[in-house]
């Protein structure tokens, strides 16, 4: 399953643009360009959403053969109930979410069989502020079916972990995988480098690894489309890049599926 995130539409839904778009309309394009999920990542306005419009994005979603799903940040029990709630109502199957505080074994065991009685799995991101080793060994500790990592071994890289080394300890345990590559290249003068994002397969994240180590598609693992694009100076021409990356992107995991 091949899909997008709202950070595809990173720049296109931010107060840069004189007209963001919308949770819908971010759906909209993604049911246009055929991808098969919608994920609705760290954009906590839906959580103000009322039933109705929970209801009418689900029935879209639905009517288009999109799956949604969530992504969120943090373990506290109340707000992972919260995103349960909405999850339930959008009929999404996973919530992404990220370790944030030293509660999590708790907040997992005390959520995890109401997630589990729903059908909805979490699967916590690999990220710079939680060492991979350890997020390994919080979801073995918790050991529960509907627990797993949502794997992105670019965000690692600002802990200096080596991407190929996240990716082979995550793994076995991947449930979600935000696909995006990402380059270094020299600041003015050579004073230090920059990392941001690159088309997949244009960048330094050894894709041929990472498939054949988490092998998405033999395990049924989502494939959400994410970009670290820089602003480009203007509004159209940013626009214009995060649209042809995600189209270029979308026909780079066809091609390999």
């Amino acid at each position: 399953m091949i899909g997008l995130s709202t950070y595809a539409f990173f720049w296109q839904h931010s107060p840069r643009v004189a007209e963001p778009l919308t949770v819908e309309r971010m759906l909209e394009s993604t049911i246009a360009l055929g991808a098969d999920a919608f994920q609705i990542c760290d954009h906590p306005e839906v959580t103000g959403f009322g039933e109705a419009r929970l209801d009418a994005l689900a029935a879209r979603s639905r009517a288009a053969g999109v799956a949604l799903e969530l992504g969120t940040r943090g373990t506290a029990v109340a707000h992972l109930d919260t995103y349960l709630r909405i999850a339930k109502r959008l009929g999404a199957r996973l919530v992404r979410t990220m370790v944030t505080g030293p509660a999590a074994f708790d907040d997992l065991v005390a959520v995890l069989p109401r997630y589990a009685a729903a059908g909805v799995t979490v699967a916590l991101e690999t990220y710079e502020r939680m060492p991979s080793a350890d997020l390994v060994a919080l979801v073995e500790r918790v050991d529960h079916p509907n627990l797993g990592i949502c794997l992105d071994p670019a965000n690692c890289v600002a802990a200096l972990e080596h991407p190929d080394r996240v990716v082979d300890a995550a793994a076995p345990h991947v449930v979600n995988l935000h696909v995006k590559d990402f380059a270094f290249t020299r600041d003015e003068g050579w004073v230090g480098f920059r990392l941001a994002g690159a088309p997949l397969g244009e960048g330094a994240l050894d894709l041929d690894r990472l498939f054949a180590r988490v092998r998405p598609a033999e395990r049924g693992i989502s494939q959400i489309i994410e970009h670290w694009l820089p602003w480009q100076g203007d509004e159209a021409g940013t626009v214009a890049l995060e649209r042809r990356w995600t189209e270029q992107n979308l026909a780079y995991l066809r091609r390999r599926a």
